[in-house]
């Protein structure tokens, strides 16, 4: 079948046709792909073509697609059982891996997604201080619960107005408990709190900001946000579902000398399975059911087959940490895309931290917070990135997202990516 023809089937099922709404290519026009196969760094769409993904499942997928040693974990736990709603001595047994790499956390809570940690951590936060409000920053993303949907990023980035929840059936009174400043000022985060004395309960960020594109933090600005919010009493998260395993063995706040309250990490940490996770200190995490009085719990959490896949990701980065040969192929792709867009007179660059990318539609970079991620030409995005699909290249279907290369990408795909890059390119000046 065609990507439209199963497109029109899933439409007449499933809202919009995906289960997740950037899939729908919204942001860019056309018709979504849909997905037979993966293995390695490459996917086999329905029609039968085989493309680069750097996508790379919003970024979980860091040993690449089908990778064999994930395959045979992931098989030999599922035969011994895919769920039981019982604790497996696998659980403790990965978080033991996960707080040996984190100087700050005593203890993690699995969960099942990047949405239900920060949920989890917002909650818990507010059990632990008395308080309720909350600090984020414009343009990210901490999933799709409710109060955290005022001025999100990723694929919110399209819905509502900034000011107002980027989604109906959001009650007024919860989206208020929401305060939003700009990335990258931590003046703004101060002034929140100095507006509402011993009432904000924690300030929530991405370290490295990757749902209005690839934003990373100005110098000293993280630090700064953790000393203002300590001074007033609040806790300061960390929301790492995409930092976390990405740049090196462990969470970047750990690595840029921070000590966050609570950290939220996924993605890479699951291995392409449902897993996230939830860490702080032991005073903090024991406030959390059955220890202490701040609810959660979850039928899957800490699934058998998700735990495995997770063990094996994290063993092998571990082994063999890939993160240098990572940043060498992004900062390839980097330096050659921005040298052509220049030579074609094109306003669009590539913008890249370690090994996370964005090409955004401009020649005025850094791009620092939403508001200049929002300056950006999203039609001139769209087609770069159809130009880029039609040569074979799958790219993230909104500049408001990151792109990823994985430890199946080989330096020939690299300069498949540049070859394919210059067509989409000449045809934009």
């Amino acid at each position: 079948m065609t990507h439209e023809e199963l497109y029109a089937k899933a439409c007449r099922v499933i809202p919009g046709g995906v289960d997740s709404p950037v899939r729908a290519f919204n942001a860019v026009g056309g018709t979504p792909i849909f997905v037979a196969s993966g293995e390695g760094a490459y996917l086999t769409l329905a029609d039968g073509r085989r493309v680069l993904d750097c996508c790379c499942s919003w970024g979980a997928m860091i040993l690449g697609h089908a990778d064999p040693g994930i395959v045979e974990a992931v098989s030999r736990a599922a035969a011994r059982g895919t769920t039981f709603g019982i604790a497996t001595p696998g659980e403790a047994e990965l978080a033991e891996r996960i707080v040996a790499r984190i100087p700050f956390v005593d203890k993690v809570r699995l969960v099942n997604s990047g949405t239900e940690a920060v949920m989890t951590a917002i909650r818990l936060a507010r059990g632990v201080t008395g308080r309720d409000l909350i600090i984020k920053c414009e343009g990210c993303y901490h999933g799709h619960s409710d109060g955290l949907l005022v001025s999100a990023g990723s694929g919110a980035m399209t819905a509502g107005d900034g000011t107002q929840p980027a989604s109906a059936g959001i009650p007024a009174p919860i989206a208020e408990e929401t305060l939003v400043v700009p990335y990258n000022d931590a003046e703004a985060v101060a002034a929140a709190l100095a507006a509402h004395p011993g009432r904000v309960a924690a300030v929530i960020l991405e370290p490295v900001a990757g749902n209005m594109g690839c934003v990373p933090p100005k110098p000293g600005y993280l630090q700064a946000v953790q000393e203002a919010a300590r001074a007033a009493g609040a806790l300061f998260i960390c929301d790492e579902v995409i930092n976390a395993w990405r740049f090196g063995l462990g969470l970047y706040s750990a690595a840029a000398g921070l000590e966050p309250d609570i950290v939220t990490m996924g993605k890479v940490i699951g291995g392409g399975f449902p897993l996230a996770a939830v860490g702080a200190r032991a005073d903090v995490m024991d406030a959390l059911a059955p220890t202490g009085r701040v609810y959660q719990a979850g039928t899957l959490s800490g699934n058998p087959v998700a735990v495995a896949a997770a063990i094996e990701t994290l063993d092998r980065l571990a082994a063999d940490p890939p993160y240098a040969r990572l940043a060498a192929m992004a900062e390839r792709i980097e330096r050659g895309v921005n040298a052509s867009a220049e030579r074609h007179g094109v306003p669009l660059r590539v913008q890249r931290h370690a090994t996370i990318f964005t090409p955004f539609a401009t020649d005025a970079l850094p791009v620092l917070d939403l508001a200049d991620s929002k300056r950006c030409d999203a039609t001139r995005y769209a087609r770069f990135f159809h130009g880029m699909l039609d040569r074979g290249v799958y790219l993230e279907p909104s500049q408001f997202e990151v792109n990823f290369v994985s430890a199946a990408h080989t330096d020939a795909d690299i300069d498949r990516f540049l070859q394919a890059a210059e067509d989409p390119l000449a045809s934009l000046s």
